[in-house]
C-alpha cells in the first residue's frame, strides 16, 4: 500500500511502478478527505506493508488503526513532484530499495 496526501501524484506513481510486479498486489490512497482515493481503515487492515511519503501520513494511519504502526514505513518523499515525473520515479525506487534492504 502506498499513501500520500491527495493520491494524485506520489502514491499513484508508486502504485503504477509496482502493480505489474508478479506476486505483488498494490494499491494507493491519500489521507485527505478530498483525495482521489481516500484512505480507509479497511485499506490499512488489508495492507501487509504501508509505504507513506511523509511522517504526517504515518500519524494519520495511527489514528485510523493504532495496531498498524509497525507496518508503516516512511519514505520521506516531499510533495514537490508531479505524477510519473522521472525524478519522482527514481526517488521512489531508490527509497523503496533502501527500505527493502533494511528489512532483510
Amino acid at each position: 500500500m502506498f499513501v500520500c496526501t491527495g493520491n494524485f501524484d506520489r502514491s499513484p506513481t508508486a502504485e503504477n511502478m509496482y502493480k505489474t510486479v508478479k506476486g505483488l498486489e498494490v494499491k494507493s490512497a491519500g489521507i485527505s478527505v478530498a483525495a482521489k482515493k481516500p484512505l480507509t481503515k479497511k485499506m490499512v487492515e488489508w495492507a501487509d506493508v504501508i509505504y507513506v511519503m511523509e511522517e504526517l501520513h504515518k500519524r494519520v494511519i495511527a489514528t485510523l488503526d493504532p495496531s498498524a504502526k509497525n507496518k508503516v514505513i516512511v519514505l520521506d518523499i516531499p510533495d514537490i513532484y508531479n505524477k510519473d515525473q522521472p525524478e519522482l520515479v527514481r526517488l521512489i525506487k531508490q527509497k523503496l530499495d533502501q527500505s527493502l534492504l533494511q528489512q532483510t
